[in-house]
């Protein structure tokens, strides 16, 4: 896959989410005072979660698509119906740019957004990456293994599991002290501000997509 973001004034923005919501309040408040040259058109969740209140109480327009209402009949997850309908509806609100803020459920990338998905992992990626590795799964297996630094990494979302072309990352120091919550503390520290970093690069038009290497250009 090769591409460029094209500069766009202002991006219009779908938000993915299926927990308590906070990278999605992050990039509204950001947005609202003028700091992040977006603002969020819809917010889609893939089931009840604390952030459905959340911002529907910031006015935003939300949506729930529960991803276990989709089945084959065979009983197994209807993937593909699921990741039609999620593409649907970023479609109806003329979505520049989709952000997963702690989205866990699987969809398909269809073409039209390859390259206009992101995600952001609290790990220094490829380390600790894959299925079932989010949340504090990421920073207990970081504490176990005695890594002395982590982090986040925001990338560009493929069809395969935390493996896409990493735009931004940003570093914190592992303590012998940490709890897993002590490190995931830290680590949403700097994922407040890679995430808001990888929006505005996409915004300016900054960002070339070469095989799996994300290139920053100057303009």
């Amino acid at each position: 896959m090769m591409g460029m973001s094209k500069p766009t004034a202002r991006l219009r923005l779908g938000v993915l989410i299926s927990g308590g919501g906070r990278t999605l309040l992050n990039l509204h408040e950001l947005s609202r005072q003028g700091e992040l040259p977006a603002e969020v058109a819809v917010v889609i969740a893939s089931r009840e979660c604390k952030g459905i209140e959340r911002a529907q109480s910031a006015g935003l327009d939300v949506q729930l698509v529960p991803y276990k209402d989709f089945r084959r009949p065979d009983g197994q997850a209807d993937t593909a119906a699921y990741s039609a309908e999620i593409a649907r509806r970023l479609d109806a609100a003329r979505v520049d740019l989709v952000v997963q803020a702690g989205f866990l459920s699987l969809w398909h990338i269809p073409p039209q957004y390859a390259g206009k998905v992101m995600n952001i992992h609290p790990a220094l990626l490829p380390a600790f990456g894959g299925k079932g590795m989010y949340g504090h799964h990421v920073h207990e297996a970081v504490l176990a293994h005695g890594c002395k630094v982590s982090g986040c990494t925001v990338h560009f979302v493929t069809n395969e599991y935390d493996t896409g072309p990493i735009i931004v990352q940003r570093t914190v120091p592992v303590h012998d002290t940490d709890s897993p919550d002590d490190l995931a503390d830290r680590v949403f520290e700097q994922e407040c501000l890679a995430y808001p970093e990888a929006i505005r690069l996409f915004a300016a038009g900054r960002l070339k997509i070469d095989g799996r290497i994300v290139r920053i250009t100057d303009r």
